[in-house]
């Protein structure tokens, strides 16, 4: 399941949580919290692993260019073998060559930090919204401690009796 689409429902949650009179606190359905969380959990590492997919494509779009590049070498090579009276094709097959090795190795280091920039930036995003989702069950079960708090200070206050004047 889609991690913002966690983030939304509890989000809706939060939003149907009935609020407690006279603060900024509310009371969240706890099931219903905790299944989010449980969710959100599973659905973590799937983000991870898209990231993952995203670093194994680099890798194999890196090594077909390698493989690529050994290629066009092996030809060049073999060719110039054929031509050694002409050395200007050698050079230029081997120029070529070269340039083929240069351009996947910079193909490769751009795929390689456009993944690990996807991964960053994912990951960034998913911490910032753990950090919202937990401050907001912080202030949940603040709320709640406060709640008993006060109903235990008024079970424990004296009754007051009626006077028989």
């Amino acid at each position: 399941m889609d991690i913002l689409h966690l983030v939304d429902r509890l989000e809706e949650l939060f939003n149907e949580s009935r609020p407690i009179p006279f603060t900024s606190n509310v009371i969240v359905d706890e099931d219903r919290m905790l299944d989010l969380i449980d969710q959100m959990r599973i659905a973590i590492p799937e983000a991870v692993k898209d990231a993952q997919k995203l670093i194994s494509e680099k890798d194999r779009t890196l090594a077909q260019a390698q493989e690529e590049a050994t290629r066009t070498l092996k030809q060049a090579r073999d060719k110039s073998e054929g031509l050694l009276g002409r050395d200007a094709i050698v050079e230029a097959a081997q120029a070529r060559a070269d340039q083929v090795v240069d351009q996947a190795r910079l193909d490769g280091e751009i795929i390689r930090q456009e993944a690990d920039d996807y991964a960053l930036e994912s990951l960034t995003a998913l911490e910032i919204e753990l950090e919202r989702l937990n401050n907001q069950v912080r202030n949940g079960i603040r709320a709640l401690q406060e709640q008993a708090a006060v109903q235990s200070h008024n079970n424990r206050q004296p009754q007051e009796e009626p006077s028989g004047d």
